[in-house]
């Protein structure tokens, strides 16, 4: 049964979150003894991209990944076998957390699968069968919370007022919560795609997502006593499991400037060949696509936030001296001291298109930085929204 939406503004968040913590002592240990478990990576990257598609909530998503881990943990399952129990999974997890309108339709599982490249088809009848078996397998307990089911609750006490960027008070929490949220369910879905996370406790992750997000924002102390309070763990409960969240996102940056080095050298390689046969392409017909169709290059780095980045053009114009935020993705203290800083190169992004194109994209505000998920099975590349704020 799905939980009252925001659920934790309201009175009852504490008694809620205080049931979710009772819950999840009693989950089954994680041994990670699946015979399968090399393939982990791939049917957690097909539920991600099915559930995307069906535009599901992340409390599904997890707790479908989180079905999946526990029965394959206990079972020796065939690759043909592991396809209808995933999409089982992923069923029978939005059936709970879901309403009863979202919950995605036979035909339209199908169709997604088909476009994953998965050769297989699914019936009413094997698909029953699978959620039963799936249903005993658990007791009929569905109620099984992951960190998902403690984000919001946590980002909600995120911020403070009393907290500080490099010593400057914060003047707009609204602003910084937007990018705490972004960091906070990038760091989510980290956590989701390596089993290691499985060691831990849910709302541990949950609570380490925000010191995370803290970190990389700068925002001082890395973890309040307020947030220690409504988390009940202190630094040292989260270290661990901040340490592998912020080495997993040293490496996302990493592939992210490398993948701008291959686009550069592209670029180039493009740019010489122009050069050497001027009449030719004087002459060529045009192979830029239309305004109205960016090209594949521009949309990995700009599509997914971009309705983020348009919202904060307009409150740069003001040149504030006493402003929120400031500085750029290299902010991030690494676990051992906090010292260590990530200082990925901020360039210019060549890029196929008109003239008109690239003067367009020169002037927009730099909001955000590429990252890309190095071995992701479906998906190609993902960007997620970095601190750039006005000081």
């Amino acid at each position: 049964m799905r939980m009252e939406e925001q659920w934790w503004k309201g009175e009852l968040a504490a008694d809620i979150h205080q049931t979710l913590r009772m819950k999840e002592l009693k989950l089954p240990v994680y041994k990670a003894h699946s015979p399968q478990i090399g393939m982990r990576r791939y049917f957690t990257d097909l539920l991600t991209v099915l559930s995307c598609r069906c535009n599901l909530c992340p409390t599904a998503r997890h707790l479908a990944v989180y079905l999946l881990d526990l029965f394959m943990d206990h079972y020796d399952i065939t690759v043909k076998q592991l396809h209808v129990i995933s999409i089982a999974c992923l069923l029978l997890a939005s059936k709970f957390e879901e309403k009863e309108d979202r919950v995605p339709k036979l035909e339209q599982l199908n169709n997604l699968a088909y476009l994953c490249n998965v050769n297989m088809a699914l019936n009413k009848k094997d698909l029953l069968k699978m959620e039963l078996l799936l249903l005993e397998s658990f007791n009929w307990n569905l109620c099984l919370p992951t960190p998902a089911h403690y984000i919001d609750y946590y980002l909600f006490a995120s911020v403070g007022e009393n907290d500080l960027h490099n010593g400057w008070p914060i003047t707009s929490l609204t602003k910084v919560k937007a990018f705490m949220e972004k960091y906070a369910y990038y760091f989510l879905d980290f956590s989701v795609q390596d089993y290691a996370f499985l060691s831990f406790r849910p709302s541990l992750i949950a609570a380490a997502c925000v010191c995370a997000s803290r970190i990389c924002m700068q925002i001082s102390p890395s973890w309040t006593t307020q947030l220690q309070l409504l988390t009940c763990y202190s630094w040292e409960h989260l270290a661990q499991c901040i340490e592998m969240m912020l080495i997993y996102y040293e490496n996302d940056v990493k592939e992210a400037s490398k993948l701008k080095k291959q686009v550069t050298l592209q670029q180039q390689v493009v740019g010489s060949v122009t050069h050497q046969t001027p009449t030719q392409v004087l002459f060529q017909q045009s192979s830029y696509h239309p305004l109205a169709q960016p090209s594949a290059a521009l949309s990995q780095f700009q599509s997914p936030v971009q309705d983020l980045c348009s919202a904060y053009r307009d409150s740069l114009q003001a040149n504030r001296p006493n402003g929120l935020l400031s500085g750029s993705a290299s902010s991030l203290h690494s676990y051992s001291a906090l010292q260590a800083s990530l200082q990925p190169s901020v360039q210019t992004l060549p890029l196929q298109a008109p003239i008109t194109m690239q003067l367009a994209i020169a002037t927009e505000p730099r909001h955000c930085i590429s990252m890309s998920y190095g071995n992701s099975y479906f998906s190609g590349h993902h960007s997620y929204a970095a601190r750039y704020f006005d000081r």
